[in-house]
């Protein structure tokens, strides 16, 4: 059974304790509503590592939209059910007031790919990922922390970060899962209504085609998506869309 550690103190105490002694630790950083996706960032973890801690901390600092962050999904029983089929060592589940106790008045910023693509449409939203993704690696101590390429952005400024602060956890991204018609797993799907999910899978299937940014733009606009952006960038070509009040975002190599 998954061991669910409340406190960073209790946390701590593990930490320190004969469990870490001598032996690698995988650690996998969530917002919980687990999909198949986050099983496999567990999996691996748990294919490289002695040891893999997962955290669930629905983060209201990178929320834009406080209804965005309202309507989160969560269901813990579910997500402690399915740790305990991975046979995950130990879940993190903090409390807003111990991983704040600053009152985020702290933040961990970047000035320039932060500003990018989902930064450019949603102002601070990278300096609250940079600044919970911080704690939490300072706390869990890991050898390995993994994130799913789905957000690759993200992906790309955590690496940096821990690079930037030295910190000794190596950032490992892991490819993106997908539903069986293509569309990306993501926690937000399960509030796209019947006709929203089917319309959905427009989106990737022009990401992935030969056609240009422009092209794509226009095709999804005339399909009845909000388009925020369809671009590239090294070597990759990511887009993000409104299907009704559900955002999606994707990515693929080019």
């Amino acid at each position: 059974m998954v061991k669910p550690i409340k406190s960073v103190d209790e946390f701590l105490l593990i930490r320190e304790s004969s469990n870490y002694a001598d032996v690698s630790v995988g650690f996998v950083p969530t917002m919980g509503a687990l999909h198949e996706g986050h099983l496999s960032l567990i999996r691996k973890s748990k294919e490289d590592n002695d040891i893999t801690v997962v955290s669930i901390f629905v983060n209201p600092t990178q929320f834009n939209d406080k209804s965005d962050f309202e309507n989160y999904p969560t269901n813990i029983d579910d997500d402690i059910a399915k740790l305990n089929e991975e046979k995950v060592d130990f879940l993190f589940l903090p409390n807003h007031e111990d991983i704040y106790i600053d009152n985020y008045n702290y933040t961990v910023s970047e000035n320039d790919f932060s500003n990018e693509l989902c930064g450019e449409y949603r102002k601070g939203h990278f300096d609250a990922v940079l600044t919970i993704v911080m704690k939490l690696l300072n706390i869990v101590k890991a050898n390995v922390a993994y994130f799913g390429e789905k957000d690759f952005q993200q992906y790309l400024l955590i690496k940096g970060m821990a690079e930037a602060f030295f910190i000794d956890t190596e950032i490992v991204s892991v490819k993106t899962e997908r539903e069986k018609d293509g569309l990306a797993l993501s926690s937000r799907n399960i509030r796209l209504s019947g006709a929203e999910r089917e319309k959905a899978t427009i989106f990737p299937k022009l990401l992935s085609s030969n056609k240009s940014c422009s092209q794509i733009e226009s095709e999804l606009i005339e399909n009845g998506f909000k388009v925020d952006y369809i671009k590239e960038f090294d070597g990759r070509r990511f887009g993000a869309v409104h299907v009704g009040s559900v955002r999606l975002i994707d990515n693929v190599k080019i």
